[in-house]
């Protein structure tokens, strides 16, 4: 029974600010509604006209007001990191402050989200091209992977493997293939995949160093007979 009376007094963690701005807001306006906070935000501690003189319970529920101000105030502070805050000129209300967060990163949200959709688009159109090494196409996948994951995307390994096993070009099918039937993708990491199509890179590099090699012999040798036979016709 304590312990059940216990619970109910226990408080959701106060959501601390990581620069997504409209998931943070979310989490805190639902927070705040919980407590029955919200209307500071919305609507500030409400004002007395000048020249009225205010009735005594008037003065309480604006005293009132207030100290539920100051503890929004407090959550606020707790949520948002100290340089933030220190760049919010004024922190008199909770209304002050949400006000100025909005301003400051709502814009910026939708700019990260356009962004995000750019990657994404990127992302999805990414294909090895014709002569670029498996090095330089790993590097240019996990490039925009990073950028991705900068601008709130949950990139996990076995996307970005996926991505890359489904854009190599043809010459790697082979691989391709062995690596998808062998593997279990949710354990294998993108080191282990980037080693194995290196691996087949270089040997594909010497088989073809190997054939250039047996092909300018052969032309050198076709073509010093066909020297000699050309003098013997004159």
């Amino acid at each position: 029974m304590a312990a059940e009376t216990e619970s109910k007094f226990v408080q959701p963690a106060i959501p601390k600010f990581d620069g997504h701005y409209d998931h943070w807001s979310m989490l805190m306006e639902n927070f705040l509604r919980s407590n029955e906070y919200w209307s500071l935000v919305e609507d500030g501690i409400p004002a007395s006209a000048e020249g009225v003189e205010l009735t005594e319970a008037q003065q309480k529920s604006i005293a009132y007001q207030k100290l539920k101000d100051l503890k929004v105030k407090n959550y606020l502070f707790q949520a948002i990191d100290r340089n933030i805050i220190e760049t919010i000129l004024n922190r008199d209300t909770t209304k002050h402050i949400w006000d100025s967060m909005r301003q400051k990163y709502q814009g910026s949200t939708r700019v990260k989200r356009a962004l995000l959709q750019a990657l994404r688009k990127d992302f999805e159109v990414l294909q090895m091209k014709e002569g670029e090494s498996v090095d330089e196409y790993f590097a240019r996948t996990l490039i925009i992977a990073k950028k991705m994951k900068v601008h709130g995307e949950s990139m996990e390994q076995v996307v970005i493997i996926e991505k890359i096993l489904r854009s190599m070009i043809s010459r790697f099918d082979y691989v391709v293939c062995s690596v998808e039937e062998s593997n279990n993708l949710d354990t294998l990491t993108i080191d282990e995949l980037q080693s194995s199509l290196l691996v087949l890179e270089q040997r594909m590099n010497g088989h073809r160093g190997d054939k250039q090699a047996l092909k300018v012999t052969y032309d050198d040798r076709s073509g010093g007979r066909g020297g000699v036979h050309g003098r013997g016709d004159v």
